[in-house]
């Protein structure tokens, strides 16, 4: 049975803290909705309505442009492991690129990665969990290596291009602003 609550618990940010995946699940007005998801040390919790999670280089941007549209934004944790439970953040979220105030600060939460492209503040309006029955058991094994070999071997002017290549569009057509002065 789902439960509600206005605000994440200790509980629940425990069981955040201790997933080693989640979801970011975002849509524009019209167009194709995005569910990615997220892994490596990406997020933190700020407090018990804000979360921060660094968004690494990938092969589109469409999070970028939904939460620059209407700043929607799901995140969902799921255990594979042990008790079962699926736990949704929803709210508003905002996008912190190189340019902004805030960059520096969420830059000092974080380990130093090459592949930074961008950070989402989520500001919480409702915590959601539910049971979980349904999700199998996983076994974790590791994380995978290849992002951060390959943004090394790119090397910071690679990325940069890259962005221009593949992350100026969203697959909807919209301007993403990610290079924008």
């Amino acid at each position: 049975m789902a439960k509600r609550y206005d605000a994440m618990s200790d509980k629940h940010i425990q069981f955040i803290q201790n997933q080693h995946i989640f979801f970011v699940a975002t849509a524009g007005a019209e167009g194709r909705v995005n569910v990615s998801p997220k892994g490596m040390d990406s997020l933190k919790v700020i407090d018990t309505n804000k979360v921060v999670w660094l968004n690494y280089t990938g092969s589109s941007n469409e999070t970028s442009v939904h939460v620059q549209e209407n700043g929607r934004m799901t995140l969902m944790f799921c255990s594979f492991e042990k008790e079962p439970m699926i736990l949704r953040l929803y709210g508003q979220a905002s996008v912190v690129h190189r340019r902004d105030h805030q960059w520096q600060q969420c830059s000092e939460m974080f380990p130093e990665y090459i592949a930074t492209r961008q950070f989402f503040i989520l500001n919480i309006d409702l915590v959601q969990t539910s049971c979980g029955f349904s999700v199998p058991f996983f076994e974790y094994q590791g994380e995978r290596e290849q992002l951060l070999e390959w943004s090394e071997k790119k090397g910071q002017q690679g990325i940069e291009d890259f962005w221009r290549e593949r992350n100026q569009i969203s697959l909807d057509g919209l301007p993403t602003h990610l290079l924008e002065e």
